[in-house]
């Protein structure tokens, strides 16, 4: 067994400690946000972490109202910036606590009097240091340099904080219900994964699409088969692919739709149709059993009754998916080439 999947098969037992270890930073965090009628947030990551954030942006928006950004850090490493976040959440996301350029923005941000968050693997790190609060991913160490465990412990922690913030008792029992629920998928998942990997040794590119929840799942899942196989895969929104990108949909390019119950699934359902008229392969990965049967290239996932759970079960498909296939090509999945564990950008 690989170390990747080693820890892919970790994650249950991961998320099901994060909310204890978290519970009190989470309760003042949110205790400070209300008082100060907090209504803005600004995320800062790199990589799989900015994948967590984006996952972020959707649940502070839809449960909490809360409108939210992407740092774009270059504007203060680079030129200098100073852009005012004086009255704004600001979230530093980084598994080793290390990226200069996430350290930067909430230095920034301390200085100007923001409420500021650092979610790391490392409680002794400078991202964590630097924040006023801190909330831990207590993934334990993770060996393999494709991130697994510490991506859904930032999702997980993410979703923990829109849920407490806006007091959302359903979601959070949605949460509370999910290691479970996410254990025994995680079985079956890897179990039947092997036949799913199988057609897609030989591609060369191709790409994962999916809308809302799911989307920084097919953002996570491309880089994931980008930096385990060498493949040239990119993630878009099913929205942003009728922008441009659909022309370059032919027979020999591959895509892979995630397509799971809830308010995306229509339109992923339309763009499946738009794809298989053009004579392209799809493989559907739904939780849907009417489409997976509409479809001979269908991978079927437990369904959750909610989009905020399948999102993680989604990943995990994404994360065996992208180890199954570096195997079934001869490569290691743990190790990628030119690239390392800690990557610091500034």
């Amino acid at each position: 067994m690989t170390k990747m999947l080693h820890e892919i098969f970790q994650q249950p037992m991961v998320l099901e400690g994060i909310e204890n270890e978290n519970k009190a930073v989470l309760e003042k965090l949110v205790e400070e946000l209300n008082s100060k009628n907090i209504d803005h947030a600004v995320l800062s990551a790199r990589g799989s972490s900015d994948h967590a954030a984006v996952y972020g942006q959707y649940l502070l928006g839809i449960y909490k109202g809360v409108v939210s950004a992407l740092a774009i850090p270059s504007c203060i490493t680079l030129y200098g910036g100073k852009p005012d976040m004086s009255h704004d959440l600001v979230i530093g996301i980084s598994q080793s606590g290390k990226a200069a350029d996430a350290i930067a923005v909430l230095e920034t941000a301390k200085n100007q009097g923001a409420v500021t968050v650092a979610i790391t693997n490392d409680e002794e790190s400078p991202l964590a240091k630097i924040a006023k609060y801190h909330l831990f991913c207590n993934t334990g160490h993770e060996a393999s340099v494709a991130a697994t465990k510490t991506f859904t412990a930032q999702m997980y922690l993410l979703a923990l904080l829109a849920a407490y913030w806006s007091a959302n008792a359903e979601l959070l029992d949605v949460l509370r219900k999910l290691p479970q629920s996410l254990k025994t998928a995680t079985d079956s998942i890897s179990a039947d994964i092997g036949q799913n990997v199988e057609r897609f040794r030989y591609m060369n590119e191709g790409f994962v699409l999916a809308r809302g929840l799911c989307y920084p799942v097919a953002l996570e899942m491309a880089l994931k088969i980008q930096e385990t196989c060498y493949i040239k895969m990119q993630g878009y929104a099913v929205s942003d692919f009728y922008h441009g990108p659909l022309a370059q949909v032919n027979p020999d390019v591959p895509v892979i739709l995630l397509a799971p119950e809830g308010e995306a699934f229509e339109d992923s359902e339309a763009m499946i149709d738009r794809i298989t008229s053009m004579g392209t392969q799809v493989m559907v990965v739904t939780d849907d059993k009417a489409l997976s049967q509409k479809y001979k290239n269908s991978v079927l996932l437990p369904a959750q009754g909610s989009e905020v759970a399948s999102a993680f079960l989604f990943t995990v498909f994404a994360q065996c998916f992208a180890e199954s296939l570096s195997v079934s090509k001869g490569l290691n999945p743990d190790s990628p080439r030119a690239l390392k564990k800690v990557t610091i950008t500034k």
